[in-house]
């Protein structure tokens, strides 16, 4: 009979994320992990137990406390993955959604992904099949169609947009892999990117002008990239400054582009404390004539709202504040064209 599979702690932490304090932490507080010993005295991990810390790393990445999630069991946390899942806005999926997408998933077999309603099935449906087959070249050429079918503005709207989410909540549910969820993400930013290269330069009386940017904790900036995309198309400025700009710098960058307004994106990964304690902060640095607009799938934007500083929750969201400003403050000397789509 063959020995159980052991992974050493330094593997674990690799593999989930978790650092080697983390796990000995918990092992002491909780009672779990519950690593053997090697002959040396090392720790070593059964692979059972690397897949529920791996669980365990998905809750905390939206919000969970240790406390209360490490020493559930693992259906327990499968059952809690699904409800946050569930929680994070998603809509529900059609009947012949979920036929085309009850295939075998690669990493978690039965795991199904619920399809957006705004979503366009006939682009986002064979996106997952593809993933699902870790087929990179495949998923690119089909995301190059959609664009040229769909125009860029309808593939952000109706398959970028809607597929990031589904990666996310795959990942979560534990249909997909981390690896899986990071080359998706690089192939619809190399496409976005192509997209907006096409697109004209945006005239000097375009209205408004909108640094786009992510705080520091915040890594991800794909979701800032699509609202680039979106404004570009409507006409406005976007003056996207990358990922994780530093409080002051950001401030003296929308005092140095003359800028209408900060766009910030917050992942549902995103430090708590980038909602509750930095982004306060920036509303109170920045003049009272720049707007703070925000969006993500952070549950915190909803539930703690912070004065001066509007939560968008879609591109459907966003093409309402840009009108709302435009008409609020524009003359009619420098009126631009409403937003339209492509």
């Amino acid at each position: 009979m063959n020995p159980p599979l052991m992974m050493s702690i330094a593997a674990v932490e690799r593999d989930t994320g978790l650092s080697k304090d983390t796990l000995r932490i918990w092992e002491r507080r909780y009672g779990f992990p519950n690593p053997a010993r090697d002959r040396q005295g090392e720790r070593c991990y059964p692979v059972e137990q690397v897949e529920r810390l791996r669980l365990i790393k998905r809750l905390l990445d939206v919000g969970h406390r240790p406390g209360r999630i490490v020493q559930l069991p693992t259906d327990d946390l499968q059952t809690l993955a699904d409800r946050s899942a569930d929680a994070q806005g998603l809509g529900r999926m059609s009947p012949a959604g979920r036929s085309r997408l009850e295939t075998a998933p690669t990493w978690a077999p039965g795991a199904i992904v619920s399809m957006p309603a705004h979503a366009d099935e006939t682009w986002v449906g064979p996106c997952l099949a593809l993933i699902d087959q870790h087929d990179h070249h495949g998923l690119h050429r089909h995301l190059r169609h959609a664009v040229a079918s769909l125009g860029l503005l309808s593939f952000v709207t109706a398959v970028a947009t809607p597929l990031l989410a589904l990666v996310g909540d795959g990942w979560l549910r534990g249909r997909f892999q981390i690896a899986q969820e990071h080359w998706v993400s690089q192939l619809v930013q190399q496409v976005l990117q192509g997209g907006l290269s096409t697109l004209p330069e945006p005239l000097p009386q375009q209205a408004p002008r909108v640094l786009l940017t992510t705080l520091p904790g915040e890594p991800h900036a794909l979701g800032v990239l699509t609202v680039e995309v979106a404004l570009a198309v409507w006409q406005a400025q976007p003056i996207n400054l990358g990922a994780q700009t530093p409080l002051w710098d950001l401030v003296h960058a929308c005092a140095a582009h003359r800028a209408d307004v900060v766009s910030l994106g917050f992942s549902s990964a995103a430090p708590a404390t980038l909602i509750q304690d930095l982004l306060p902060e920036l509303r109170a640095k920045l003049p009272a004539s720049v707007a703070v607009w925000v969006g993500g799938r952070h549950p915190m934007l909803a539930r703690r709202p912070v004065p001066g500083v509007t939560v968008l929750g879609d591109l459907s969201a966003l093409q309402e504040a840009l009108l709302r400003w435009r008409q609020g403050r524009l003359a009619p000397a420098r009126a631009v064209p409403s937003p339209e789509g492509d």
